[in-house]
């Protein structure tokens, strides 16, 4: 009887024990749940992958490339019940500029800003002569059949400076305007309306003096004034100079040269200053034309008569065969030694008055 009560005992602690566990209950009840996650892979150069995990063991790896990858494990245990989720994720920037399938790529903010194509300058055609008329640096390839036009003592109004440009647009003709100081800084808008139109800017001293009669730091200021305030309203300081009424000495070419300037009179004078041809535009062209030859330098005055014959005048130049000179494509000769033009006559004639 000990025996058996023994057993008894041990049986009725085995059930007390199974029954403390789950194992003695009338069923089994054993699930196991897996879930993966996988997501898919993208790139985004600016994500970092973050890593964690219930078990408390986490991997967070970032490197300079711009690759992060990341690992969560959870594990859930229970009676009868286990529960692994694991999950994958990669993302993957690259500074290279290279995506996750190997194509080259073009990132999306740059801070590299595009530079403009850089202009070339136009090739130089033409030189000046001692008499201020324009002959081909090469007679083999550019032709001498071509006319400068100037205009002078502006800028002086709206109405006349618009009609001017807008008449050589027509024409596909370019000019230099010789400006005054005084007059630029009365409009100075004008000034910039004539640069913006792509027509060149001249010198033509700051007070319209005759400047052979000046002293040296008048001549000097009379010049470098000019120079200062046509660049302080287009950017650009003039490389043409004309001295008021055609005036000037050895001292006045030595400042212009000073400056990187050429200086030039003219070699076809409208007369468009002059009372006998006041308020007659036909008359303008007929002076112009009497003068005719390759190459002249033609000085006009920014006056309404002149304005008014423009049209007509430029359409005779093409009727007879006549372009007209760029004033880019002059070489100033700055290189050239001094004594052609310390020697060159000042332009004058019997026939003609000083420009006013």
């Amino acid at each position: 009887m000990p025996k058996r009560r023994a057993y008894q005992i041990s049986l009725i602690t085995l059930t007390v024990l199974l029954a403390l566990t789950g194992c003695g209950s009338t069923g089994n009840n054993n699930d196991t749940k897996t879930a993966v996650n996988d997501q898919t892979t993208t790139t985004n150069a600016n994500t970092t992958a973050d890593a964690s995990t219930n078990a408390g063991t986490g991997t967070n790896s970032e490197a300079d490339t711009g690759t992060s990858t990341g690992t969560n494990t959870e594990t859930n245990t229970g009676t009868g019940n286990t529960s692994t989720n694991q999950g994958t994720s990669t993302n993957e920037g690259s500074n290279s500029g290279t995506s996750n399938n190997g194509e080259a790529t073009t990132p999306a903010n740059s801070n590299q800003a595009d530079t403009p194509p850089a202009t070339e300058a136009p090739k130089k055609l033409y030189k000046m002569n001692k008499v201020y008329s324009f002959v081909p640096i090469d007679n083999a390839t550019t032709s001498n059949k071509v006319v400068l036009l100037t205009f002078d003592d502006g800028p002086k109004a709206d109405k006349t400076v618009t009609a001017l440009l807008d008449t050589l647009d027509k024409h596909k003709a370019k000019a230099i305007f010789f400006v005054n100081g005084y007059r630029v800084k009365a409009h100075p808008e004008l000034l910039k309306k004539i640069a913006d139109r792509g027509q060149t800017i001249g010198n033509h001293s700051w007070d319209h003096i005759d400047l052979k009669k000046e002293s040296e730091a008048s001549v000097k200021k009379q010049v470098g004034d000019v120079q200062q305030i046509v660049k302080n309203v287009t950017g650009k300081e003039p490389v043409f100079f004309r001295p008021p009424f055609g005036n000037g000495n050895d001292f006045v070419k030595s400042v212009v040269r000073g400056h990187g300037m050429l200086y030039m009179t003219w070699s076809d004078g409208s007369l468009d200053w002059d009372a006998s041809t006041k308020d007659k535009p036909d008359k303008v062209i007929a002076n112009v034309l009497d003068q005719l030859h390759p190459g002249v330098n033609i000085l006009m005055h920014e006056l309404p008569w002149t304005t008014e014959a423009l049209d007509k005048l430029l359409t005779k130049l093409e009727e007879k065969g006549y372009g007209f000179i760029d004033p880019d494509t002059i070489d100033l000769g700055l290189d050239a030694p001094t004594t052609a033009a310390a020697t060159a006559t000042d332009q004058t004639s019997t026939d003609q008055t000083a420009a006013k």
